[in-house]
């Protein structure tokens, strides 16, 4: 029998069908400095007015700079005004880029990082297990007030990008999870619908590449198939009827579950490895990379893992997980080539290149052993 480990996350709490009302007071009670991280397009909304009036006289100081996967000079800027409030508590209101980024800037001011040279160096290699949190927690820690699917609020590691160069990197420690996340439905209520539901695909993305792994756990199979289940239902009823909150909640409660499988060790593959190359190089949002790599992956992947894909195929009505995903992100007005986002088939092989062996394409459970591999997936969503 292999060994496994299984790593809780150092989160204490999780408010579900929640309101920020009734839950972000108890979250802040303790604090006397909070700084608000949002995106500048909820800068001036009335939902981040809600927060700012939650937090009150707490409030040390407000960032609406953070960019689309959490560039480099964003996070710096963040670390900076954190230190200048000597903030004790962060409030991360946003999606997975904004998530992201306060996390890493907490890691940076965590361990007296000022400049770029130094975040990238704390940069760890994808595939690499949180160490154990034992001990007293650094301060501040974040609440995370989650305004799409992406479950960013979840993990104890981010993504943060050198738009210079090009290339994105990961963070990874124990208490970057966020102390407390709080899923209110409401919350989602001003997310572009695109956004909203293109996130709902990567909540997907999570879910059945652990389903799919080769390295599958009894915990992981559990909670990524009910999410399948769930978002297979929900993300439908969403697009239909905007209005329809249980739908929102249960999206949100079928993100959060999608990733639980990664705390039993499972690994992703492909598809997110791919996101991450599109994403640094050509600034493709992280939901829609999913839109457009995983049902390519599936297809890829189908002579190692066609029994398992079989199940992903069934729970969405289909015969095969590749067109089924397909037409699923497609019956939600979301793009699914990569000509969709300006992608020519003469920029494959020069994508292809940018894989530097590390997981979690070295984790697909069709094995990657050139970045021909690549191009031959990347040709499958042309």
């Amino acid at each position: 029998m292999a060994a496994h480990l299984h790593q809780w996350p150092a989160q204490g709490r999780v408010h579900h069908a929640a309101t920020l009302a009734q839950a972000l007071p108890r979250e802040i009670a303790g604090a006397e400095r909070v700084v608000l991280v949002t995106p500048r397009s909820l800068a001036g909304s009335a939902l981040a007015a809600e927060v700012t009036t939650l937090i009150g006289a707490r409030l040390a100081g407000s960032f609406a700079s953070m960019r689309a996967h959490s560039p480099v000079e964003d996070v710096l800027a963040l670390a900076a005004l954190m230190r200048q409030c000597e903030a004790d508590l962060i409030v991360a209101l946003g999606g997975g880029s904004v998530i992201d980024g306060a996390k890493v800037a907490c890691l940076a001011v965590w361990r007296g990082i000022t400049d770029a040279p130094g975040l990238i160096g704390a940069a760890t290699s994808r595939g690499r297990e949180p160490d154990f949190w034992d001990g007293p927690a650094p301060r501040p820690r974040i609440i995370a007030l989650p305004t799409t699917l992406s479950a960013a609020e979840f993990a104890p590691h981010a993504g943060y990008t050198d738009l210079a160069a090009g290339r994105k990197y990961r963070a990874l420690d124990p208490w970057m999870v966020p102390r407390a996340v709080i899923l209110d439905p409401a919350a989602t209520l001003e997310t572009p619908a695109a956004l909203l539901l293109s996130s709902g695909i990567r909540a997907l993305d999570h879910a059945v590449e652990r389903w799919c792994s080769s390295q599958p756990t009894a915990f992981s199979d559990s909670v990524s198939q009910q999410a399948m289940v769930m978002l297979a239902e929900n993300l439908p009823r969403l697009h239909r009827q905007p209005g329809d909150m249980a739908a929102r909640a249960a999206c949100q409660y079928a993100a959060w579950l999608a990733v639980m499988g990664g705390w039993s060790g499972v690994p992703v593959g492909a598809s997110h490895g791919l996101g991450y190359i599109l994403g640094a190089a050509k600034g493709v949002p992280h939901g829609i990379t999913s839109c457009l790599m995983l049902h390519a992956v599936m297809r890829w992947n189908a002579p190692v893992n066609g029994a398992r894909q079989a199940q992903v195929a069934r729970i969405f009505g289909a015969e095969a997980a590749g067109p089924a995903i397909e037409a699923f992100v497609r019956g939600l007005g979301l793009p699914t080539r990569l000509s969709e986002q300006g992608i020519a088939p003469a920029e494959f092989a020069s994508l292809a290149a940018r894989w530097n062996g590390d997981a979690p394409i070295s984790t697909n459970p069709r094995a990657v052993t050139s970045a021909a591999d690549l191009l031959e997936i990347l040709q499958l969503a042309q």
